[in-house]
């Protein structure tokens, strides 16, 4: 009795990819809970070379739907292969490369960040989303998560669900958008790092007069923090910051407060800033990661 349904599906999906591939829009199936298709044994661990290393679309060894945004193809003949046929019949929705297709989606994820959109950006192309709203512009960027409270930037390297058509005209990506994106660079270790601060105020009883917690809760989850930020050397410290500002202030959400997170902030910052990120974007990342923490809770 499931057969008729799986059928319809497939071809509910497939139609919809062979569209956008007539476009010029790279495609790909979605599993269920919006997710791609996870790699073939061959391509395991990146076995194929990661189509090459996940920085850039292209071919692999594989035929199947592997590696996520860099499978997507505007080629029917891949697109209605036998290798990607399974996939189809399970997939959930459609997805295209934004990067691909000479885009960049601003994916909006709540009713704030949309808020904010209206009133820092152009208008553009919209798309009405679950939760939000996708903006879309011309132009590639590089793709980035959590650039602020509810703002994902996809371009680039990652994927965006197809919603539908939209509405509006798409405009050129704006300066605003662009200054979202600051680019890791790695400091290799050992060298000299600009602007970590080293004479200020450290987490105690002085700055932290309304926290219900013990001075050792504090600094236990904010060395496991930092261990996290330093073991980044190469990428993703910025990422780590954001992540590890955002478990700190959640830990502090029952507090009557103050808690000294903003001293606490400033070790994280440290720690990203000793291993190569810019501070500015160090910065932004921990102040977008505690207000996400104090914002979930408002």
């Amino acid at each position: 009795m499931t057969h008729p349904t799986s059928i319809r599906r497939d071809s509910r999906h497939l139609a919809t990819a062979l569209h956008l591939a007539s476009d010029g829009i790279p495609v790909l199936p979605l599993r269920a809970g919006k997710g791609p298709f996870g790699n073939c044994p061959d391509c395991t661990e990146n076995a194929c070379g990661g189509r090459p290393n996940m920085k850039k679309p292209g071919p692999c060894v594989c035929p199947r739907p592997c590696h996520g945004w860099a499978a997507a193809t505007t080629d029917p003949h891949v697109i209605t292969s036998a290798a990607w046929a399974t996939a189809w019949v399970q997939a959930e929705t459609v997805a295209y490369h934004p990067g691909g297709a000479g885009v960049t989606v601003v994916d909006l994820d709540d009713s704030a960040a949309v808020a904010w959109a209206r009133a820092a950006l152009p208008p553009t192309h919209t798309v009405t989303t679950t939760r939000g709203e996708h903006w879309i512009y011309r132009g590639t960027m590089p793709s980035a998560n959590h650039v602020r409270p509810g703002v994902d930037i996809k371009s680039r390297m990652s994927y965006a669900r197809w919603l539908g058509p939209g509405t509006g005209t798409a405009a050129l990506l704006p300066q605003v958008v662009l200054a979202l994106v600051v680019k890791e660079e790695a400091t290799p270790a050992g060298e000299a790092v600009d602007s970590s601060s080293v004479t200020r105020a450290r987490w105690d009883r002085s700055v932290a007069t309304g926290c219900r917690h013990t001075a050792a809760f504090v600094r236990t989850g904010l060395q496991c923090g930092l261990a996290r930020i330093l073991a980044h050397r190469e990428r993703g410290a910025g990422s780590a910051a954001y992540g590890a500002a955002r478990f700190l202030a959640k830990q502090h959400t029952a507090c009557p407060g103050p808690c000294g997170l903003s001293v606490l902030g400033e070790d994280i910052i440290d720690a990203a800033v000793s291993v190569g990120v810019p501070e500015p974007y160090a910065r932004r990342a921990v102040s977008n990661g505690i207000q996400s923490a104090l914002g979930a809770t408002a």
